[in-house]
């Protein structure tokens, strides 16, 4: 059976589309050096994946930005150059290479990233907050319908959003779940995690502290924190992805999250207390730059553990 003809599109639809591009272009700026940096607007999208997946290759990458293969080597030749880029050999085929931001690229990026929060929140701003959603929701409805598989996997009902009523008691008991479960840790983890939040919920500063809880498609996954250590050093916290959220690289946007907020609140560096088994949790931090500088071992939730300090200079 053949597929049914699509209907003819009309003039005055064809019009009103070729008149929206015209001006959302003009408003967010792609026509002019994007961000206000030295980057086109496909080069910050480039960092942007690069930033955001787990070693891709740039068959990949040119796959799913629909980018020439010519260009898009340009384009990773120059970050290569400049130092923001790294390949390694691809394990699984030798004709590939795996693509990863060095530190310097994650520097390079956190700024345009940060620039890009500010200039969205500036559009949303002047708006009231039924405004806001009417139009967010109005953008997913654009997206769903002109490439319904691209949104479903670009933003497969991700949401990174402020804690609510209930939402702290939740990261104490993901806390105790998952750490006894996957490392046989017991409840004095629990117990020490229990007290960090009700530290935070006692003497949270807003303008110098903030927590995200990570939803997909509804459901609790994941939270971070950022809390004020010193005036100028940012602590990050209770980092942690329930098992069906792993791999979607929701670790490494949270972490990014921290890592903007502490810049933009003007903080000079950022330290985290981790453990030496935390093979995920590390290699996210590694990658933005932080470095070890410090590791001990402890008896500590009954376990034999090493712990580690970590930092990074913002």
């Amino acid at each position: 059976m053949k597929a049914a003809p699509s209907p003819p599109v009309s003039t005055a639809h064809v019009k009103a589309v070729r008149g929206f591009n015209r001006f959302y272009t003009q408003r967010i700026g792609v026509l002019a050096p994007y961000l206000g940096s030295e980057f086109s607007l496909t080069e910050v999208r480039v960092l942007y994946e690069l930033a955001h997946r787990d070693q891709p290759t740039a068959t990949e990458l040119g796959r799913d930005l629909a980018l020439d293969a010519g260009y898009l080597s340009r384009i990773l030749r120059r970050f290569e150059v400049k130092g923001w880029m790294e390949r390694t050999a691809s394990p699984a085929d030798a004709r590939q290479s795996l693509l990863r931001l060095t530190d310097a690229g994650y520097q390079v990026f956190a700024p345009l990233q940060q620039r890009s929060r500010d200039e969205a929140a500036a559009l949303l701003t002047p708006l009231a907050a039924p405004a806001q959603q009417t139009l967010t929701d109005a953008l997913a409805t654009v997206q769903r319908l002109l490439e319904p598989a691209a949104a479903s996997a670009a933003s497969p009902g991700v949401l990174l959003r402020d804690p609510q009523p209930g939402d702290m008691g939740w990261v104490v008991q993901q806390h105790g779940e998952v750490y006894a479960r996957e490392y046989g840790w017991n409840s004095a983890f629990e117990a020490l995690v229990a007290d960090i939040v009700a530290g935070y919920l006692r003497k949270h500063q807003p303008d110098w502290e903030r927590c995200w809880i990570a939803e997909l498609e509804g459901q609790r996954v994941g939270s971070v924190f950022v809390v004020r250590k010193s005036p100028t050093v940012a602590q990050l916290r209770m980092l942690i992805l329930t098992p069906q959220a792993r791999g979607r690289g929701l670790g490494a946007l949270l972490t990014d999250e921290c890592i903007a907020f502490a810049r933009s609140k003007g903080y000079k560096k950022m330290v985290l207390w981790t453990n030496s088994c935390l093979g995920s949790a590390r290699d996210i931090y590694a990658r933005r730059g932080f470095q070890l500088i410090r590791s001990e071992p402890y008896t500590g939730f009954g376990k034999e553990l090493i712990g580690e300090t970590w930092a990074l200079r913002l």
